[in-house]
């Protein structure tokens, strides 16, 4: 295994009767064949908070010894199927020291300040047998497993067997083909969905917002879109630490969604029991906004050096090379961010308020009239916007500026219909619709006055050459010319 390493694992996980002899497994592959039985004997210590937070998100963390991949394993879900295990070897975090960093930063928004401690042992007899293709390439691991748990908190062992069809090389296909021919030969859905679970004697406990009533309050809505966006908030938060793609973007607008339910819906909650939580808020999407400002200003970038016909070295240097040192700043001051208490105290406070709200004079107000009331109100603030623009000269500054208030406004109406999205509502699903059309235009207008700016900043740059201010001069006006037509397909659409 190497040092540190993340795959993508996808697995189904079956009980057995002890001694069940296996099925032939090379009938999967058309041609191909299995291979020689290998046996292992691994043995894990599992840990978790007390509360067992972890396995709440369906998370498991775990120190490994036998097999092939000794060391800590950190398995999170993906999708369907499909498992994140981020493994580092005991090179790099010895077994007997503190969690690895890596990992710790990965569950620390799930974590916070709570111990992470041993809570079960488990031990594994596993034969592995792989399932090659014609060409002699592996396809998938199918291990047999005999399993001994003990749960610390219980003091409660266990002992089972279970089958693992794990691919490595193969499709969908063949999990599916796989699943039917081990259904066949006697195995049986999983009672858990993982040895931790079975272990210490639960299910993890259910973590996503139950489904809204049928005849849901104001503060059944509220509170279920504070849940939904909070979860979001924790899914999102290791994808931002690694910077995966789309991450910050997505983290940013769910802090801004989170902030939207509580200002959109002021009359819902007890006002003092959120009292600096919407500042809070305001707050984590400003860190989250420069490093998100960054990002798009290196793809516009790049996207404008693309445009131009061999563009001047130094004037790539200015564009690319210094914004992606910027980007890096911007980003190691969002990771520090979220590592403080101060972050980890506004989740804290969320967790506190979803699961003892206060209830405000509207709380027992039909979840549909509360909605409503939101999307009209925000809907009538875009509207009253638009209608200022014609009292002032058109690209004056007082317009433009009026221009950018509009776009800002139809941002709070989606983020209010966003929140009545589970009511199945048509009038605000034609809001939010009405409104994200505005936003794209605006955005992408704003876009380029930001990137107008920059380009401007750029042009004082010491030393740049005659050929790369020419340059930017041209990419100015396309910027310039850009933005202009995005205000016109928005003004072409107003009523």
């Amino acid at each position: 295994m190497n040092p540190r390493a993340e795959i993508i694992e996808v697995e189904c996980k079956f009980d057995v009767d002890a001694g069940l002899p296996a099925p032939d497994l090379s009938v999967l592959v058309p041609g191909g064949r299995a291979g020689e039985p290998q046996q292992y004997e691994l043995v894990a210590t599992y840990l978790d908070t007390p509360a067992h937070d972890l396995a709440a998100h369906r998370i498991t963390l775990r120190r490994r010894t036998g097999g092939t991949d000794s060391g800590w394993h950190l398995k999170r879900p993906a999708g369907g199927d499909a498992r994140r295990e981020l493994q580092v070897d005991f090179s790099e975090a010895p077994a007997d020291g503190p969690v690895p960093a890596a990992i710790a930063s990965a569950v620390l928004a799930i974590v916070r300040d709570r111990p992470l401690i041993p809570v079960a042992e488990i031990s594994t007899a596993r034969t592995v047998t792989v399932v090659y293709d014609e060409d002699g390439d592996s396809l998938a691991e199918f291990c047999e497993d005999r399993v001994l748990s003990h749960a610390h908190q219980s003091q409660v062992t266990k002992e089972w067997a279970e089958w693992e069809f794990e691919l490595t090389g193969g499709d969908t296909r063949l999990l599916k083909k796989a699943r039917s021919l081990l259904r066949g030969a006697g195995a049986r859905p999983a009672s858990s969905v993982s040895k931790l679970a079975r272990a210490i004697g639960s299910e993890p406990r259910n973590h996503k917002p139950a489904k809204l009533a049928k005849h849901p309050t104001g503060l059944d809505l509220v509170v279920h879109s504070l849940a939904t966006h909070r979860d979001s908030l924790l899914h999102w938060d290791p994808l931002v630490r690694e910077n995966a793609w789309d991450a910050v973007h997505q983290m940013r607008v769910t802090a801004r969604k989170l902030r939207s339910v509580l200002t959109s819906f002021p009359t819902v909650l007890d006002a003092e029991s959120v009292a600096g939580l919407s500042e809070e808020l305001r707050a984590l999407g400003e860190v989250l906004g420069e490093a998100r400002d960054r990002e798009v200003q290196l793809e516009i970038n790049a996207g404008l050096l693309d445009s131009e016909n061999d563009p001047p070295a130094d004037l790539r240097v200015a564009l690319i090379d210094d914004e992606l040192v910027r980007q890096q700043r911007s980003l190691r001051s969002l990771r520090y961010a979220l590592s403080t208490r101060r972050y980890l105290q506004l989740l804290d406070t969320l967790d506190a308020l979803i699961a003892n709200p206060a209830p405000g004079p509207d709380a027992d107000r039909g979840a549909e009239k509360v909605a409503m009331a939101g999307i009209e109100h925000a809907a009538k603030r875009m509207h009253k916007a638009e209608k200022k623009l014609d009292d002032f000269d058109e690209w004056s500054e007082e317009w433009v500026e009026q221009v950018h208030r509009i776009r800002k406004r139809a941002k709070a109406v989606r983020y209010t219909a966003d929140a009545g999205k589970p009511l199945g509502l048509k009038k605000a699903a034609k809001a939010a619709a009405e409104a994200a059309g505005v936003q794209t235009h605006l955005g992408d207008f704003n876009d380029t006055v930001v990137n107008r700016e920059n380009l401007q900043k750029v042009v004082a740059v010491p030393g740049l050459s005659a050929r790369a201010v020419f340059v930017l001069g041209r990419l100015d006006a396309r910027e310039e010319e850009r933005g202009r037509r995005a205000v016109q397909a928005f003004l072409d659409e107003r009523p």
